[in-house]
């Protein structure tokens, strides 16, 4: 049989939705049918990171955002710095039943209306314009809707009924234009390394016609779109970067008004389709003692069981029948329904997996040592992994050579920088603007999926590694690291305990920025958005030779010791007092840890920080009273000064955060408790009695959680996901227990356990990529995202939550930062949570 749309729809119409009902705008002002929602600018651009694919108009088909972006874009496949317009008006007409958003591209004064309405079976998006194209977008300007090709790769699509397939791997045509006529997408930078050809890559169309559908072989994928009055084109957006969507689009006309685009969007909807109930589990196990609760996550169209069981896997491969329980209500949660299943009454060690109706879970254990490995992965691999200036090698992998062996340069006074940090007007250093700044390229730690080190960030880590180390002192030696020959072997011990190493390598960075500048930098970064933006081999971002302008754009120095590639990395310096404060904090922290072990370095992190607190102190003093920093910075100090008395045992810093404290538990308890409890060993009885009220008080906020959600966690909502934030409630819950068990009970931390490891929203696999889980997350958002890859122990964040009522956590598309970004403030967070909750649960 010769194969045609006609055909195969003929084929398909069986198992395709043609009952299905039409859309309609509910209360919560997106289209929505059962399967199907179709959100109309719920999640703007953020004008940050510009296209950070969670915006637009979106489709979350049968349960996954599939698509997303829909709106009027200056470029056929949009990478993440174009620009991305504002929408200034968003109306919704409850009458009518339609939503209609302005754009405004405010670098050309360019305004476009979108005006999406229901018809039948999907929705018809119209772009209106009130007056014609600016001269210099005309054949720029277009109408996009992006689908995520995890979902579409190896479907099958058809334009105008012609038959193709999506590719797995990026392929297509692609032409070369001159930059002079690049737009102006970018903020002005560098986006792609041409080598001195003067011009950049365009990707042209895999297809065009009136008509696409894609994915009739898939009825949870299957969409049609259909254009009245343009041409649409398919791109694939992996061309230019690898976090690219496949891109449906149309070119506006040059010199109309009025409704210049109509499209028609049906997404299919499978018939009485209903979401699969997601059972919760902990993939990495229990123990016999600790509660065990599945949180069971269910399509509010399904109709909850009354019973789940356990089943416990024999020695000889045959199941039985463990335990059977009630399923217990909840309640509604966002999109979903919820009900729990308690088998906290099973004990017995063994292998297990619950049975929800028709849904089998994966096995997991019950067992005395399912926690014993949890933070193995992450302080044997992924940390030292990411120790800046250093050349790592694992077996005969190597993850990276020695970067930035050229140094840093001053960044110029008002520089605006793409990873939103800016110079201010001056450099607030002793350095010109490029001025090689001598040796600041030593020790730190990659901040995350890219190379530079946030200061921020490394100040954080340090003191993680400060206070697992002297908390836990964990004597685990799994890395050989060497600072002279800057070489880290992962797997060869070499006598040393690996925390005490990684604080002292933090430490060596944050300490020459504090000597050399003055105060601390705000980030060590990358000068051009093509190096920042780089995947693979860390010591390929730069060439290594300082930048000499006296060359040619890729000549190197006959001496061989400089170049003309403008690629060296720049340390971002305008001053901040409570940064500084910050850094006195955990400089007291690790001169007190490195005591005995690099006494040299302690003595100087410790003079570091008494005098970034003075100075900071006296800043903030002649502050204005209306300064936007003071609200920011209030309590700023309350660590500092215990870290300084824990440290010198000096009185006059024990009174001052005495003073500081107690306001500020007032004011912020949840971010300041954990400060307090750590204060415990250093003070008297009276202290802890004092505090005993707001421990009480954080219980009550443990409590409230429980009613907040099913899960219990303090889930946040915002444009990164929360995972973090869980962690560190996880640890306040491991030290109020250690001195407060009468009022904290120990079983407020397996929910966060639970929710790490599998019990959580959209799915139920351990966000972190741990030894241990029997399924693990299988790609993250690290230097390795390119290759749908992960590196061990990296810990998500977790359920990214779209506005208004969608949690999403993709395990097949890694790009996404908000969900999938592994950091190392946030790793090392993790490694002192799970110190912490392995000496709770001892």
């Amino acid at each position: 049989m010769k194969w045609t749309l006609s055909t195969l729809t003929l084929f398909l119409l069986p198992l395709l939705g043609v009952g299905a009902q039409d859309l309609m705008l509910n209360d919560l002002e997106y289209f929505e049918t059962q399967g199907v929602n179709v959100l109309v600018y719920s999640n703007e651009f953020t004008g940050g990171f510009n296209d950070e694919k969670n915006a637009g108009i979106e489709i979350i088909h049968h349960g996954v955002r599939t698509a997303q972006g829909g709106a009027v874009r200056l470029s056929n496949t949009p990478e993440q710095w174009d620009l991305v317009p504002n929408i200034t008006t968003r109306t919704i007409d409850s009458v009518a039943g339609t939503i209609e958003a302005t754009l405004r591209y405010d670098d050309y004064d360019f305004e476009s209306r979108v005006i999406v309405t229901p018809k039948g079976k999907g929705v018809e998006i119209s772009v209106y314009l009130d007056e014609p194209l600016p001269a210099e977008l005309e054949g720029d300007a277009g109408f996009n809707l992006e689908f995520l090709p995890s979902k579409y790769w190896n479907k099958v699509y058809t334009m105008d009924g012609r038959l193709n397939r999506f590719p797995r791997y990026v392929v297509g045509d692609t032409r070369t234009r001159p930059n002079s006529e690049k737009l102006k997408q970018f903020k002005g930078y560098v986006t792609h390394d041409d080598r001195g050809t003067g011009s950049y890559v365009e990707p042209l169309p895999l297809e065009t016609g009136r008509t696409i559908l894609l994915a009739p072989d898939d009825p949870e994928r299957m969409v049609k779109i259909t254009s009245e009055d343009t041409d649409l084109m398919l791109f694939d957006g992996r061309i230019l970067a690898q976090n690219g969507w496949f891109v449906v689009r149309s070119v506006l006309p040059a010199g109309e008004t009025g409704k210049v685009l109509t499209w028609l969007v049906e997404p299919n909807a499978i018939d009485g389709w209903v979401r699969e109930p997601n059972v919760g589990l902990s993939q990495v196990g229990y123990l016999p003692t600790q509660p065990k609760v599945s949180v069971i996550e269910l399509d509010k169209a399904d109709e909850p069981l009354a019973e789940a069981s356990l089943y416990k896997i024999e020695e000889d491969g045959t199941t039985t029948e463990a335990f059977n329980g009630p399923i217990d209500p909840w309640g509604d949660y966002f999109k979903y329904h919820y009900v729990k299943f308690d088998f906290s009454e099973v004990t017995t060690p063994g292998i297990y997996y619950i049975q929800y109706g028709d849904v089998k879970t994966n096995n997991f254990l019950i067992d005395e040592s399912v926690y014993d490995q949890i933070t193995d992965a992450t302080s044997d691999i992924w940390i030292p992994i990411h120790m800046n200036h250093m050349f790592v090698n694992e077996g005969y992998r190597v993850w990276h050579g020695e970067p930035f062996k050229e140094g840093y340069r001053q960044a110029p006074p008002n520089t605006d920088h793409f990873d939103i940090h800016a110079q201010g007007p001056t450099t607030d250093t002793d350095y010109e603007a490029l001025e090689l700044i001598p040796g600041l390229n030593v020790g730190g730690f990659f901040d995350a999926g890219d190379f530079d080190i946030e200061t921020g960030a490394n100040l954080g880590v340090v003191e993680n590694f400060a206070q697992t180390w002297e908390y836990f002192a964990p004597e685990r030696d799994r890395t050989f690291v060497d600072e002279e020959q800057r070489y880290v072997d992962l797997h060869r011990p070499d006598g040393k305990p690996d925390v005490l190493q990684f604080l002292e390598h933090g430490t060596l960075n944050l300490v020459a920025q504090a000597e050399i500048i003055g105060h601390m930098a705000l980030t060590l970064t990358n000068s051009v958005l093509d190096n920042y933006h780089h995947l693979g081999d860390a010591a390929s971002i730069t060439d290594g030779l300082p930048y000499n302008p006296e060359l040619g754009p890729y000549e190197v120095a006959e001496d061989g010791k400089s170049s003309g590639v403008k690629d060296d990395m720049w340390a971002f310096t305008s001053r901040s007092p409570r940064r500084d404060l910050r850094a006195a904090t955990t400089f007291a922290a690790a001169s007190r840890a490195l005591k005995g072990y690099n006494d040299e370095l302690s003595e100087r992190a410790l003079a570091q920080s008494k005098r970034l607190l003075a100075e900071a102190t006296e800043l903030i003093a002649n502050e204005p009273e209306d300064a936007p920093e003071r609200r920011w910075g209030a309590g700023a100090d309350v660590s500092t000064n215990l870290q300084l008395y824990k440290s010198t045992g000096e009185q006059e810093y024990a009174d001052k955060f005495l003073e500081l404290l107690w306001p500020a538990l007032d004011q912020m308890l949840t971010w300041n408790i954990l400060t307090a409890l750590h204060a415990i060993p250093d003070m008297d009885e009276a202290y802890k009695e004092k505090l005993r009220p707001y421990v009480v008080k954080y219980k009550d906020y443990i409590d409230e959680l429980e009613d907040d959600n099913p899960y219990g966690v303090p889930i946040t909502l915002r444009n990164w996901a929360g995972a973090g934030q869980i962690v560190n409630f996880g640890t306040t819950i491991c030290f109020a227990n250690k001195y407060y068990p009468e009022v904290i009970s120990a079983d407020n931390a397996f929910k966060v356990t639970g929710w790490l490891y599998g019990n959580h929203p959209y799915h139920n696999y351990s966000l972190v990529a741990t030894l241990g889980a029997t399924r693990p997350k299988e790609v993250f958002y690290g230097n390795n995202r390119a290759d749908f890859s992960f590196i061990p122990g990296n810990v998500a964040p977790g359920l990214l939550f779209r506005q208004p009522d969608h949690f999403e956590n993709y395990d097949d598309w890694p790009f996404l930062w908000g969900q999938n970004e592994g950091t190392i403030g946030g790793n090392t967070a993790y490694l002192i949570f799970g110190s912490a909750f392995k000496n709770m649960v001892e």
